[in-house]
């Protein structure tokens, strides 16, 4: 009980330090960060994928299932993103001529 509560401890204190960084950002950062966030998610979809391969425990499996479910959505999410404001800072091309 003790584990679950340190961990608890520590998502908390992670979302309240990740939220007050990001809030300090400029918005012209934003996608540089957007693209490191993805290539944080990729990692996390390995890491589940090796950890829901290698564990028994049912509810071990549901939960990197879940984490494999979760991050791919985040990366798929992000690319579409960053494509779409990447294209908000290409030249438009004038068709008349």
């Amino acid at each position: 009980m003790s584990g679950l509560i340190f961990n608890l401890f520590i998502f908390v204190l992670a979302s309240f330090v990740g939220f007050e960084l990001i809030s300090k950002v400029p918005p012209t950062l934003h996608t540089p960060l957007m693209s490191g966030a993805n290539a944080i998610s990729g990692i996390t979809i390995i890491g589940a994928v090796i950890i829901a391969g290698q564990i028994d425990q049912q509810v071990a499996q549901i939960i990197g299932f879940a984490a494999i479910v979760f991050a791919t959505i985040n990366v798929v999410g992000g690319f579409m993103v960053t494509d779409r404001m990447l294209e908000m800072f290409k030249k438009k091309e004038d068709n008349d001529g």
